[in-house]
């Protein structure tokens, strides 16, 4: 799949040292495609938020963070499934990859989405997570730290 490789739970990844191509510039694309998966989700979300609050006579509006949640949630578990990379991931060039290089599937996706969900609800460990994109020899978050994952330019398969 690569030309070098390292040894450990990476393995099947491309050596940061040797091969710095997959990994350069890849936290401002991660910024980036997180823009615009806010973006989706807020399209998606906000009219059906709105439409279920009015069917429920104002009720359902006490449940707008909640169906912002499910829908980001949602998409962002579908997408990675499907492709290993968000909508905006795909838009910027970038993928994640598992620790042995390959794409992620449903259970991996949802795990990921899970954690990272978390995460968003916390800034103490929405930061730690944005300085360990910037401070790892992968630039993984915490999500891809916990996994073994981490994003990298789309290679071509």
């Amino acid at each position: 799949m690569y030309a070098s490789f390292v040894h450990g739970p990476m393995a099947g990844l491309p050596d940061p040292a040797r091969e710095p191509e997959f990994y350069r510039g890849v936290p401002a694309r991660r910024f980036f495609a997180w823009l615009i998966d806010v973006v989706v989700v807020l399209a998606v979300g906000v009219p059906l938020a709105v439409v279920f609050g009015v069917f429920t006579l104002g009720f359902g509006f006490v449940l707008f963070p909640a169906i912002l949640t499910a829908v980001a949630v949602g998409y962002r578990t579908w997408t990675l499934a499907g492709g290993s990379a968000t909508w905006g991931m795909r838009f910027c060039g970038i993928e994640f990859r598992r620790g042995d290089g390959t794409r992620f599937d449903l259970m991996t996706a949802a795990l990921h989405t899970l954690i990272q969900t978390v995460a968003f609800g916390f800034f103490v460990l929405q930061v730690l997570s944005c300085v360990t994109i910037l401070g790892t020899r992968y630039g993984q978050s915490l999500p891809d730290l916990i996994l073994g994952t981490t994003a990298l330019h789309r290679p071509v398969d």
